[in-house]
């Protein structure tokens, strides 16, 4: 009863600080299904969001229990129980350990620590030193660093997740996506219309495929190094999209919605302005003029505008 009354009065909490709280009335540990009966009007797509949230965050972690996958809450070093570093160095971890995996720029640091930059970099130098902390370069600025937890895997924000390696753009790469993402949609639409037995309607929704078995199909053509998800493919199709070559239909589905991918015959010549590269910049939402991210320092839009 007890519980009940913990998760009706923290309803208006996000879902993350929900599970959180289930994590920690139960140390050990619980199951998807106790999720589910916690927090029956969430659907599927939205729990596994905020678990995969928690994970990378490192706040939670996975263990194969007596009956399936259970989460529990991540034993964490705080900086007060880290030994033989000042208050200052633990003023310093905590604000990076508050960045979380987007991590934070030494400049912020300085500002919230209020610390010269000399104290600041002999800080950073001997947490770095201990493992405690790891220095990470941003696509969004190659000459710039943000430092976050040691244990942390960098937001694709920072890395620029499958299309980059290092600082720089797999172009060839995601061409590569581009043309086999749409072969697969081309021979599924050729498919549904040579089935000559079944009625229109049927044919229309057979050339119709989800992001999952666009992934699948590029998993298993084995060209990527990474692992790619369902988000990065349905960052290809939507360049698909722009270039009018794909489709795209959302459908209801008993756990929320579905988006399915169909290739067309477009009547009008994709424009060149509709194949920048903006259309699979993984920091697009970052870029704005006389930012950090911005249109006049993009290299790859000056290499896009001689082109």
């Amino acid at each position: 009863m007890a519980m009940e009354v913990t998760m009706q009065e923290g309803s208006g909490l996000p879902l993350e600080d929900r599970i959180l709280a289930m994590c920690a009335e139960y140390p050990k540990g619980i199951g998807d299904e106790f999720i589910q009966k916690k927090e029956p009007q969430i659907d599927s797509k939205e729990r596994v969001a905020a678990i995969n949230k928690l994970l990378t965050m490192g706040k939670i972690e996975l263990l194969k229990g007596t009956s399936g996958l259970i989460y529990r809450l991540k034993c964490t070093t705080g900086a007060s129980q880290i030994k033989g570093i000042d208050n200052q160095d633990k003023l310093v971890y905590q604000v990076i350990e508050s960045a979380g995996n987007k991590g934070i720029w030494i400049r912020d640091i300085r500002h919230r620590c209020n610390l010269m930059l000399t104290e600041v970099n002999k800080i950073l130098k001997n947490l770095e030193n201990r493992k405690l902390i790891k220095a990470v370069k941003s696509v969004t600025a190659s000459k710039k660093k943000v430092y976050m937890l040691f244990n942390l895997e960098p937001d694709s924000s920072i890395t620029g997740g499958a299309w980059y390696s290092g600082q720089d753009f797999e172009s060839e790469f995601v061409d590569v996506l581009n043309q086999q993402c749409y072969k697969f949609l081309q021979q599924k639409e050729e498919s549904a219309a040579s089935e000559t037995a079944i009625s229109p309607n049927a044919r229309q929704a057979a050339s119709y495929a989800s992001s999952e078995e666009v992934l699948n199909f590029i998993s298993n053509l084995g060209i990527s190094k990474v692992k790619l998800s369902v988000e990065d493919i349905e960052t290809i199709l939507n360049t698909l999209i722009y270039d009018s070559k794909v489709e795209m239909m959302v459908v209801g589905t008993k756990d929320g919605t579905n988006k399915l991918y169909k290739a067309v015959h477009s009547l009008v010549e994709a424009t060149d302005m509709t194949r920048a590269p903006c259309a699979v910049c993984p920091v697009f939402d970052q870029c704005r003029p006389g930012g950090v991210v911005s249109p006049e320092k993009c290299v790859y839009m000056s290499e896009w505008m001689e082109y």
